[in-house]
């Protein structure tokens, strides 16, 4: 007979039964952690730290204590299966990473984590798990070997590809400046150190800059490893704290402190020649293997062609700024009256240099030429070209050519010098007494004209052909538009490399420049500065210059000269000069004649285009000295010298050298060798002189 109570009594479980949760996650090795995401408090309880091999004295409830505990490439894997979770909207994750000991040895571990979000679906919270993997693993090694040399593959990879969008040497030294460049390679620190001169000079430290004193310039003949890998062309591979003291004393020594244990540095080898070093430090004593090894052969290799290629760059780009620069105006001359800003900014493709360029040009008679220009290309002929238009222009302007005339010959003389390249061109000449602005644009952008109010309008100006095509063509014919410069107005000339971007038309561009110019400071310089840097910046893709010109003060009394060219047939033409002449007169404070000059200056006008088979120049000039007048020639290629006729009782013509006589104080005829002018003059009180005494006398 069985006694069921001493068998009852013998099956009773333990006390302790059953066992508490925290028991069996201890006995497991299983700790917990709470990771607050909004204020990025971390706790971990006891096991987790043990699992972690973190000492508590060392942990202060931050995520960036465990810095430092996981290989580099096992945080990188792991801070990207947390983001991808966090990103997809799941609700847990799970991962195995490699934890480093005290003595240095990696074991595997295991973590799994529990998202939490807000009312709003954003996640704020992770709770989870930690545990000891070694035993779970054992046999996973090799396949997580392999993930790791596709790893370093891909490392390799990324960076390759990412240099290959460096331009410059500077480009390639703020990669690795970035503390991206030190987590895609894997290692805790980078150096790299270019050779100039024979010395080695360290350029960059990753991810933070703290040069160790006497290091920033080294000898190639000291003992460094870098200098070695340059002396040798063979990468050095240093695999602990030991082989580093012995062999680099004087280094080690002074890095010991910042914990580096091990570090690969490799030679960086372009056409035969060293052209520097990359160093990758590990805070972990480490061997590597072959297949790293020849990873990081391959890695230097691909560096120090992107390097090359950067100093190459370098090279041509210094070479394209010299040219260019010596192309382009050295100063900007003081004018009286007025004031000028230029600005030129290079291409940040190619080999920045480019064909745009700008020159401000003296006058006599108080007047200033401003031109804008942009040859064909961007490359040296594009600069050799843009120089010598540069210089013509200036010689025809300086010449005392009307603007339509130094535009065409400068076209001709383009054309004629049996190049496949065109130009684009505006030419301004401004009367600062006046504010009269004739302008001759060859294919060129509309300026910009900014009010004292702040106001920006574009400012259309009837155009011509480009520099050398229109001469190709036979079409040397060039309008002229004359605006009005009032005191305290910008004129803005610019090239397309200013308002032409990738994907956008014209206009749009003109709208973003035009409301930047609004809202911009008034300062022309500061002006000058913001259309260079913040939109000449911001399209980037091609070089542009940019050329400012402010009228200063009221109208300044005599001196004045303004010219128009006026073709057959071209009432455009006629229309401008008769509102150059309005100008002037106005300007001038002869507006008690103003209806007598315009009247005689269109007559003669008029006379020059019925009676030749060319064009007429008129020519309208304060005159200096201690009597007012106001001086208005006629130029035509004719040599006939006209005679005044009497008309009969129903005569049509006869009547304009009568009306001439009539309305003038003087007027002549003078031979001009392939043609004649005619000249008159009209002594005038100062206008606005003669309302001030008026004022006092009232």
């Amino acid at each position: 007979m069985v006694d069921r109570g001493a068998t009852a009594a013998a099956a009773a479980p333990p006390d302790d039964w059953p066992a508490r949760p925290e028991l069996i996650h201890a006995l497991h090795r299983t700790g917990s952690f709470d990771w607050d995401l909004v204020s990025g408090r971390l706790h971990l309880d006891a096991v987790a730290l043990e699992v972690l091999e973190m000492p508590a004295e060392a942990f202060h409830g931050n995520i960036s204590d465990l810095s430092g505990r996981l290989p580099r490439s096992d945080a990188t894997r792991l801070d990207a299966q947390v983001a991808r979770a966090l990103k997809e909207g799941r609700e847990s994750y799970g991962a195995y990473y490699r934890v480093r000991g005290e003595t240095g040895s990696l074991r595997w571990t295991y973590t799994q984590g529990l998202i939490r979000r807000d009312e709003q679906g954003r996640p704020c919270r992770i709770m989870g798990i930690v545990r000891d993997a070694g035993e779970e693993l054992g046999q996973a090694g090799p396949r997580e070997q392999e993930l790791e040399r596709r790893h370093q593959t891909t490392v390799v990879e990324t960076i390759t590809a990412a240099l290959a969008h460096a331009r410059t040497v500077q480009d390639v030294i703020d990669f690795f400046k970035d503390a991206q460049a030190v987590e895609h390679l894997g290692s805790d620190l980078l150096v790299l150190g270019l050779v100039e001169s024979g010395r080695i000079h360290l350029v960059a430290e990753g991810p933070s800059e703290h040069f160790i004193p006497g290091t920033r310039y080294t000898r190639v003949d000291d003992n460094f490893p870098m200098s070695d890998v340059i002396r040798t062309l063979a990468p050095r591979f240093i695999e602990s704290r030991e082989e580093f003291s012995t062999c680099y004393p004087w280094l080690w020594d002074r890095i010991k402190d910042i914990g580096i244990a091990s570090a690969a540095y490799l030679p960086l080898i372009a056409q035969a020649r060293p052209i520097g070093a990359l160093g990758l430090l590990y805070r972990e004593a480490r061997g590597f293997t072959q297949h790293e090894r020849n990873l990081f052969i391959a890695l230097s290799s691909s560096l120090a062609q992107s390097i090359a290629r950067a100093m190459l760059f370098d090279q041509e780009h210094d070479l394209a700024e010299g040219l260019q620069q010596a192309m382009l105006p050295r100063r900007i001359p003081d004018i009286p009256g007025a004031q000028i800003a230029v600005r030129y900014r290079s291409a940040r493709m190619g080999r920045d240099i480019g064909g745009d360029w700008y020159d401000a040009i003296p006058l006599p008679g108080g007047r200033v030429g401003a031109v804008i220009g942009d040859v064909q290309g961007h490359d040296t002929h594009a600069a050799a070209v843009m120089g010598q238009l540069r210089i013509v222009l200036r010689a025809y302007a300086t010449e005392g050519h009307a603007p339509a005339t130094v535009m065409a010959r400068a076209s001709s003389f383009l054309y004629e010098l049996e190049t496949d390249r065109f130009a684009t061109c505006t030419y301004a000449e401004a009367d600062l007494a006046t504010g009269v602005v004739q302008l001759v644009r060859a294919g060129h952008i509309d300026p910009l004209l900014r009010h004292t109010d702040g106001t920006v309008r574009r400012l259309p100006v009837s155009g011509g052909l480009p520099l050398g095509l229109s001469a190709e063509f036979g079409r040397l014919d060039y309008p002229v538009t004359t605006v009005e410069l009032d005191p305290g107005e910008t004129l803005m000339m610019f090239t397309d490399g200013l308002v032409e971007e990738p994907g956008s038309d014209l206009d749009e561009g003109i709208r973003t420049l035009t409301a930047a110019v609004r809202e911009g400071p008034y300062d022309l310089h500061k002006m000058a500065d913001l259309l260079c840097d913040a939109i000449g910046e911001r399209i980037g893709e091609d070089d542009m210059a940019v050329l400012l010109l402010r009228r200063h003060g009221p109208a300044v009394r005599g001196g004045g000269r303004l010219q128009q060219h006026i073709a057959p047939a071209d009432p455009e033409a006629l229309s401008a000069g008769r509102h150059m002449i309005r100008a002037a007169v106005r300007a001038w404070g002869a507006r008690e004649r103003s209806d007598e000059i315009e009247l005689v200056a269109d007559e003669l006008v008029t006379n020059a285009l019925l009676h030749t088979d060319g064009a007429a120049v008129v020519t309208i000039r304060m005159m200096p000295g201690p009597e007012r007048r106001v001086r208005v020639e006629v130029e035509d290629k004719s040599s006939v010298l006209p005679r005044r006729r009497e008309p009969g009782e129903a005569g049509v013509s006869g009547r304009g050298l009568l009306l001439v006589e009539e309305l003038t104080d003087v007027w002549g005829v003078e031979s001009r060798g392939t043609g004649k002018s005619v000249w008159c003059e009209f002594v005038v009180t100062d206008g606005r002189h003669a309302a001030d005494a008026a004022a006092d006398a009232g």
